[in-house]
């Protein structure tokens, strides 16, 4: 059972890194872009890209506490802890990091059919430094968690 437990806790894993990758990928092409259909598409494909991190996070928690239950480490250790808080706290910057993000897909898509340049809004919503950094903290948290994952200092 701990075979599957660990198989299943590295699919989750790779869901969650590949679709940390897709959604950061996509915003920051939309960001760069200057036809509005184009923004909104690549706002889209980041959107599944948040699906993918969703998805990965279940997963990752479901299974790594399978493992924690199944293995000879419990709770208690320190870099199971250090895990558990990296993920917590990632998800929470993900979050407020994606809001922005979020009302950009949505006034992109508006704009798409009429067609015509980026607005104001529009580019105010893409440049928004405060929701950068907190992506971009919560794509470190991720890296931190493969680095306690693989290393288990």
């Amino acid at each position: 059972m701990e075979h599957v437990a660990l198989f299943v806790h590295l699919a989750g894993a790779f869901c969650l890194i590949s679709g940390a990758v897709v959604a950061g990928a996509g915003f920051e092409t939309a960001r760069r872009g200057d036809d509005i259909a184009q923004i909104a598409a690549l706002l889209g494909i980041a959107r599944l890209g948040v699906v993918l991190v969703a998805v990965g996070t279940v997963v990752v928690a479901g299974t790594g506490a399978w493992l924690v239950d199944l293995g000879d480490w419990g709770l208690g250790t320190g870099w199971i802890r250090g895990a558990i808080l990296l993920l917590i706290l990632a998800v929470v910057a993900g979050a407020a990091g994606g809001r922005r993000p979020k009302r950009a897909r949505l006034v992109a898509e508006q704009l798409a059919w009429p067609g015509g340049p980026p607005s104001r809004e529009l580019r105010a919503l893409l440049d928004d430094r405060l929701s950068r950094a907190a992506n971009a903290s919560a794509g470190l948290l991720l890296l931190a968690i493969v680095g306690l994952m693989v290393f288990k200092p």
